[in-house]
C-alpha cells in the first residue's frame, strides 16, 4: 500500500487463526520502500571512522584497515565530509571533519597511523560523535563506523549509552569485527539503538570491501531513524524482530518503539516480525496496526508517520494456511539463527549435552537446505563439542554471521555478513 513518502507492503503467515485455547504465532514480513515516483538522490555523507589501532591491530589487519580508508576517501564525493579517530586506551583525531576536496594530505595523515596499547572503545566513540557534529546534521547522512579487533574494558555502559543518545539526534552507527576475537553480543546492542549494522570480517584483505558496501548504502539513505511503534490489541505481542535487508541485524525495542534503521535507496528495508497471539474468540477480525515513524530526509520531513495495518480473522475450524514462499525461507533461516544461538546459551550454562545435541541437529538441517559450507562447520563444533567441552572463536563467529545471513539471501540480496 502506497503513502506519500514510504510504499510499505506486508506478507503474513497465515490470514486466519482457530479459535484455540492457546497461543499461536504469526510471522509478517514487512517492506518498506520509498514511495511515489521521486528518485532516490545522494546527499552529502557526513562519515567518521573510528579504528581501533590497538597493539592487537599492529602488522596486516592495521596497513589494510588504513589502506581500505584511503581509498574511501579517493572515492568520496567533495560534497562529503570525513573525520578518522583513531583509539587505544586514549583517543586521536587523525582527521578532523573535512570536506574532500584536497585529498592527498587526507590520505597521508591515514598513512601515519601507528599500532600501540590497549582497547578502550568509548574514547573512540565519544571522539567521534564530536567530529560529526562539527558539521550540521541537518540534510546529510551522519553515520559513525567503528573497526574493532578486541574487546574493550570497562566501558561498555557508556559505549551502550552514548549510541542510545546519538541515534535520535540522526547519526548512525555501524560496528564491524575483524578477526575473531571480539564481542559479537556487544557489538550487536551498541548498533541496535540506530538500527545500524555489526558484522564479521574474518580476514584483513576484506575490509574495503566490506566498508565500500556500507558507504554506498548510506549515499543513498531515503529515510532514516525508522521505528515500529508498538501499539498492538490487547493479547497480541510481538515476540522478536529481525531486520532481514539490506544487511540482516536483530532488532531491539526501547520503550513503546522497534528500531528499525534506514531506508537505503532502492534497496528495500524488509524486516521479519514474530507475533504471539493468546487465545481469541471466534467470528472476531484483528485489526493489527503496524504505524511506522521516522524522518524522510528525501523531503527533509521529520517525524512522519505511516499508518498500516494486518487484517486477521479468527475461525472456528483451523484453517488452511498456504504462506508466500518468501516468508518460508525467512522463518526457516532465522530457526537456523535461533538454533545456533541457543548452543552457544547451553554452553555458557553449562549444558554441553545439550549444545552438543542442538549442533548436531542445526548440521543436520543445514545440510538437507543445501547450506552445505556451514553444515561442514557445524559438524566441525559439534565433534569439538563432544571431545573438548567447547566451541572455537572462529567457529562461533562463522556459525552466526553465515546463519544470519541466510535471512538476507532468501529476499535474493547478496549479505557480507
Amino acid at each position: 500500500m502506497a503513502t506519500d513518502f514510504l510504499d510499505v507492503n506486508i506478507l503474513g503467515s497465515r490470514q486466519a487463526i482457530a479459535a484455540l485455547d492457546f497461543s499461536q504465532l504469526l510471522y509478517l514480513l514487512v517492506e518498506i520502500r520509498p514511495g511515489g515516483r521521486k528518485k532516490v538522490e545522494h546527499h552529502p555523507l557526513n562519515l567518521c571512522l573510528v579504528i581501533d589501532r590497538s597493539t592487537s591491530m599492529r602488522g596486516e589487519r592495521l596497513e589494510r584497515v588504513k589502506a581500505a580508508a584511503s581509498l574511501l576517501i579517493d572515492k568520496l564525493g567533495s560534497k562529503d565530509t570525513i573525520s578518522i579517530i583513531t583509539f587505544s586506551d586514549r583517543a586521536e583525531v587523525v582527521l578532523p571533519s573535512s570536506r574532500l576536496e584536497n585529498k592527498p594530505p587526507l590520505i597521508a595523515r591515514v598513512r601515519s597511523i601507528m599500532a600501540s596499547g590497549g582497547t578502550e572503545i568509548y574514547q573512540g566513540l565519544k571522539a567521534g560523535v564530536a567530529e560529526l557534529k562539527k558539521v550540521p546534521l541537518a540534510g546529510r547522512t551522519n553515520h559513525l563506523i567503528l573497526l574493532t579487533d578486541g574487546h574493550t574494558y570497562g566501558d561498555d555502559e557508556a559505549c551502550l549509552s552514548l549510541a542510545q543518545k546519538i541515534a535520535p539526534q540522526g547519526i548512525g552507527l555501524s560496528a564491524f569485527g575483524i578477526g575473531s576475537d571480539w564481542n559479537d553480543q556487544f557489538l550487536d546492542r551498541l548498533v541496535s539503538a540506530s538500527g545500524g549494522q555489526s558484522a564479521f570480517i574474518e580476514s584483513a584483505n576484506q575490509v574495503f570491501e566490506f566498508l565500500q558496501k556500507r558507504i554506498h548504502g548510506l549515499g543513498l539513505v531515503y529515510a532514516q531513524n525508522l521505528r515500529l511503534m508498538m501499539d498492538f490489541p490487547m493479547g497480541i505481542h510481538l515476540k522478536t524482530g529481525f531486520k532481514v535487508a539490506p544487511f540482516a541485524q536483530p532488532l531491539s525495542a526501547e520503550f513503546d518503539n522497534y528500531h528499525l534503521g534506514a531506508v537505503e535507496g532502492q534497496t528495500p528495508l524488509s524486516v521479519l516480525l514474530e507475533f504471539t497471539i493468546e487465545p481469541q474468540l471466534p467470528g472476531r477480525n484483528i485489526n493489527l496496526p503496524l504505524h511506522l515513524t521516522g524522518d524522510i530526509l528525501a523531503y527533509n520531513v521529520q517525524k512522519y508517520i505511516s499508518k498500516q495495518s494486518f487484517e486477521l480473522a479468527v475461525v472456528t475450524d483451523e484453517p488452511r494456511i498456504n504462506p508466500p514462499k518468501s516468508l518460508t525461507e525467512a522463518v526457516q533461516a532465522l530457526n537456523f539463527y535461533r538454533l545456533n544461538e541457543r548452543v552457544w546459551e547451553d554452553v555458557e550454562g553449562g549444558d554441553l549435552s545439550q549444545a552438543t545435541t542442538r549442533m548436531r541437529r542445526l548440521t543436520t538441517r543445514l545440510l538437507e537446505a543445501g547450506h552445505t559450507q556451514l553444515a561442514q562447520q557445524a559438524y566441525a563444533e559439534s565433534e569439538r563439542l563432544s571431545s573438548m567441552g567447547t566451541l572455537s572463536v572462529e567457529g562461533r563467529k562463522r556459525l552466526k554471521y553465515g546463519t544470519r545471513s541466510l535471512l538476507t539471501q532468501t529476499i535474493n540480496l547478496e549479505d557480507n555478513d
